[in-house]
């Protein structure tokens, strides 16, 4: 099954909007980087808040893509959980550690995505 980057950022965006994730962010960095095509950030209002955010990702994309589980980091604290899918890296930050790490700043030259609810 192919996956297409965009298509799973979208599912990730959904997903943590009903989750109640705050200030969620879609960056293209396929063109500065051949790390991924897409990061997805957002925040949690507390570590449970940043579990449950990242834990339902986990379950909606291997429930809408056959399985496909994330190389996974920072669950069992709860303050930053990065979710590894390749051409998509999630990052669920506490509102604290959003702020220290400001991946937006970092990643300055990435183009911000706003990705059609309809894919």
């Amino acid at each position: 099954m192919t996956i297409s980057p965009q298509a799973l950022a979208e599912l990730v965006r959904r997903v943590a909007e009903k989750k109640k994730a705050r200030d969620i962010t879609i960056l293209d960095i396929s063109k500065i980087s051949i790390i991924a095509d897409f990061f997805v950030i957002c925040t949690g209002s507390s570590s449970v808040n940043v579990q449950a955010i990242a834990g339902e990702i986990v379950e909606r994309v291997k429930e809408e893509f056959g399985g496909l589980t994330p190389r996974m980091e920072g669950y069992r604290e709860g303050r930053w959980v990065l979710l590894d899918y390749g051409d998509v890296v999630i990052h669920v930050f506490q509102e604290e550690e959003r702020r220290f790490y400001n991946l937006e700043r970092l990643w300055g030259d990435a183009t911000v995505v706003g990705i059609p609810a309809n894919l």
